[in-house]
């Protein structure tokens, strides 16, 4: 499975698969292993990644039984040669995103409530304090996928919230866009202006009754924002 990958260039993928880090070249459909990452770990697979401005891509890893096996994962960067651990006893990571500084990451863990930041030094990418709490979630589903806009606000994709939240920089709600689905899973900035949000959802877990009720259930969502997002940054191979 991949849910973690980075741009290298044009034509070069960085993408978590099968225990390693792999260079997928895309005019010639082929991969080179870059490095192990949990190859030690079968059981493991990665989830939820991105790039920030110093070109370090950040890449969770959880269970492949999800909450069933509490705090197996992790939560990596890779820049340059090199894979520094950020956090562990992770379950299911989440909402990796950025400032527009590089001066602040965010991160959640899904089978928690909360939405958390660090310090970050430009120059590196990694953390540089402790973390905190950025936001609580209680109420509104749990913290799923995320994307920084240019304006430093975070948009954070709801699971079992049937939303996406807009958080201002100091944690606080500034904007909540309801959707006819309650498994909401990421957001992302598309189109030439980077004013429309993508959003993902989807299906898995739902029963035959919760597909009767939500038919839109795993379609994605393009929403038109008064403020574009950021262009993705390039992993620093």
């Amino acid at each position: 499975m991949v849910s973690a990958a980075g741009v290298i260039d044009e034509d070069h993928l960085l993408i978590a698969k099968g225990g390693a880090l792999i260079n997928f070249e895309l005019s010639s459909d082929s991969e080179t292993v870059v490095m192990p990452l949990e190859a030690d770990k079968p059981g493991n697979r990665p989830n939820d990644g991105r790039v920030n401005g110093a070109g370090g891509l950040w890449i969770g890893t959880m269970s492949r039984r999800g909450g069933q096996e509490p705090g197996a994962g992790a939560l990596y960067q890779y820049r340059a040669g090199e894979l520094t651990t950020v956090l562990d006893g992770i379950t299911i990571p989440n909402s990796a995103s950025f400032s527009p500084d590089g001066r602040t990451a965010y991160f959640a863990d899904t089978m928690t409530d909360t939405i958390r930041k660090v310090a970050t030094d430009p120059a590196t990418g990694l953390p540089t304090g402790e973390w905190e709490t950025f936001a609580v979630t209680t109420g509104k589903g749990s913290p799923d996928g995320a994307v920084v806009d240019s304006e430093g606000y975070l948009w954070s994709a709801r699971w079992g919230g049937s939303c996406v939240v807009r958080h201002a920089p100091d944690g606080s709600v500034d904007r909540v866009v309801e959707l006819p689905v309650s498994r909401v899973t990421c957001p992302a900035f598309g189109d030439a202006d980077l004013r429309t949000l993508y959003v993902t959802t989807a299906r898995e877990g739902a029963s035959q009754d919760d597909l009767e009720r939500e038919p839109y259930a795993g379609s994605v969502f393009a929403i038109r924002v008064d403020v574009p997002g950021q262009r993705e940054n390039l992993v620093k191979l």
